[in-house]
């Protein structure tokens, strides 16, 4: 990985991610914010059923595109995160900076928390 790929891990937020469709089994690319939490990647949305996590579900490999402060296209694979003490602890460092903390309980029944692992 690149000094500049590690940066952008680093410091931005918005990036795109291409995943396989689980049923039509095309790829489906949207606009998403990742987060580095103590040096791990994690992918995550408000509380609900998204399509992108059960895609990922489905097939965890999936592209990674870094689009603010470097380009770049990362193979990744992502892993869900469904242990409640381990979504709990990764939630209560993410919402306090985002503004959320008030709603930990929710965000843990609720929303979906994918690790990104580049391979």
């Amino acid at each position: 990985m690149t000094p500049e790929i590690t940066a952008a891990l680093e410091s931005d937020r918005t990036i795109d991610i291409t995943t396989t469709g689980r049923k039509s089994g095309e790829p489906r690319r949207l606009e998403i914010w990742f987060h580095n939490v103590d040096g791990r990647i994690f992918i995550t949305g408000m509380p609900g059923r998204r399509s992108w996590y059960a895609n990922l579900l489905a097939t965890p490999e999936f592209t990674f595109h870094l689009k603010e402060s470097v380009q770049a296209d990362l193979s990744a694979i992502g892993t869900a995160i469904t242990e409640p003490a381990e979504k709990r602890a990764v939630f209560e460092l993410l919402l306090d900076r985002l503004g959320y903390a008030d709603r930990i309980e929710t965000w843990v029944a609720d929303s979906p928390l994918i690790e990104v692992t580049f391979a």
